[in-house]
């Protein structure tokens, strides 16, 4: 009786071992925020013992598409990968990806309309939400109240428009003895991500076909007034040494010229916040946030959502797909999103839990966090502000960094940077198809 007990415990034990499903999670959040995702990830985990996630810091966006791409040709893909806002096109005309909304239909546990109605927009395609939303975030000016009232501005009167960001910083230049700079206004990195913000709080799209969401792109249309004013302002910024430019996607190298207090105001990713309020507190200075500043003579028209989705990718096992949309439906709940956002900036995707936050006093007692999510909720919907769906997306943005690059280095005009970049950007998308 007692070996017949050993052995029924025995295949029992072999039989739970069986039944537990693996799958695997690719992330782009470096730093602290790694060891965040997998504190959300171990409690998922102890409320589906059944399931073991192996969560993974893969790089970048560009580096996690790359390696999901050759994942994919091994025959080995991962089951849940975020990728950024831009990639949306590209993995719906894939192939490879499980659309949500097909999750969402069979799953009467999850309502999509909890989500924020801007961000619902942004990664819905004719109504079908296609990847799950999760760290979103818009741009926001960050300013030293500190060093503002040193200068005679106003700390409570950030700019509001692109001359008054260029009068302000002539204010906040400071020289030593032998007249050379050594503080000045404002920074942001060199990522096309803002001239498409700048595009939208002016009502333009970026390219045709209603931002694409009405069919297939053809052409950019960013070579106008719109896009002129915005290479004129940083073109200005830059000539006059009222900016400090980064290399392309520097946001470590343009965080640490505000951290430093080398320059007074940042525009930067909402889901630096929790990082600059840390940083700031640390150097002795006191901060402030406030919507991007919008080109003179136009009514503001709103944000596109940045940051990034998860996507679920189909698989021959399909345990391993519902258990896969289990821990997404995880990551986008209540909780998890409130831990998210006071622990990153990205602002919480589901509108239960930024009421919760509300309700629980939080925004008063944390304004910077508050200015983040109303920018995005002050925000008119159109088709500039749901923001561009393009396969070609990520040479569109090279195309517009390397005409901004030779703008600032004095061998193209504003009007030159445009077309050239148009030029190139017009090539991308017809190599697309």
């Amino acid at each position: 009786m007692k070996r017949f007990l050993v052995v029924l415990l025995a295949l029992m034990v072999v039989g739970f071992g069986f039944s537990e499903v693996k799958i695997q999670f690719w992330h782009a959040m470096g730093g602290w925020r790694i060891e965040l995702i997998q504190g959300l990830v171990n409690d998922f985990m102890k409320a589906n013992p059944d399931i073991k996630v192996e969560v993974q810091y893969v790089g970048s966006y560009e580096e996690i598409l790359a390696k999901t791409v050759a994942a994919l040709q091994a025959g080995t893909p991962p089951h849940v990968v975020q990728l950024n806002e831009i990639s949306t096109k590209k993995m719906i005309d894939s192939g490879v990806i499980v659309p949500v909304e097909d999750m969402i239909k069979k799953d009467p546990s999850f309502d999509k309309k909890k989500l924020l109605p801007q961000v619902l927009n942004y990664y819905s395609i004719g109504g079908k939400l296609y990847s799950m939303p999760w760290n979103s975030s818009t741009p926001l000016l960050f300013y030293n109240k500190t060093m503002f009232k040193q200068a005679g501005l106003d700390p409570n009167k950030p700019p509001k428009t692109f001359s008054e960001v260029i009068t302000y910083s002539r204010k906040l230049v400071k020289k030593d003895d032998k007249g050379n700079i050594i503080r000045t206004g404002i920074t942001w990195p060199l990522y096309a991500w803002f001239f498409e913000q700048w595009m939208a709080e002016q009502n333009k799209l970026l390219v045709d076909n209603n931002n694409g969401r009405t069919g297939n792109p053809t052409k950019v249309l960013f070579n106008n007034e719109a896009g002129l004013k915005i290479m004129e302002f940083w073109n200005t910024l830059t000539k006059e040494g009222l900016m400090i430019n980064t290399k392309k996607g520097d946001w470590t190298a343009a965080r640490q010229l505000f951290i430093s207090q080398t320059v007074g105001m940042i525009i930067t990713s909402t889901s630096d916040v929790a990082l600059l309020l840390s940083e700031s507190q640390k150097q002795g200075f006191e901060i402030g946030a406030a919507y991007i500043p919008i080109p003179d003579g136009v009514q503001r028209a709103g944000v596109i959502i940045g940051g990034g989705s998860l996507w679920l990718i189909k698989q021959k096992n399909q345990a391993e797909v519902e258990a896969a949309w289990k821990l997404i439906k995880y990551l986008v709940d209540v909780e998890p999103q409130i831990t998210w956002h006071k622990g990153t900036g990205y602002f919480p995707v589901r509108l239960d839990a930024k009421e919760k936050l509300e309700k629980e006093g939080y925004y008063k007692e944390n304004p910077l966090h508050y200015i983040a999510i109303k920018q995005l909720l002050d925000t008119i919907p159109s088709y500039a502000t749901m923001g561009a769906v393009v396969g070609a997306f990520p040479e569109i943005r090279s195309a517009i960094e390397n005409a901004v690059e030779k703008m600032i280095n004095g061998q193209l005009t504003p009007k030159q940077a445009l077309e050239e970049a148009e030029k190139e950007a017009n090539e991308a998308i017809k190599q697309y198809f």
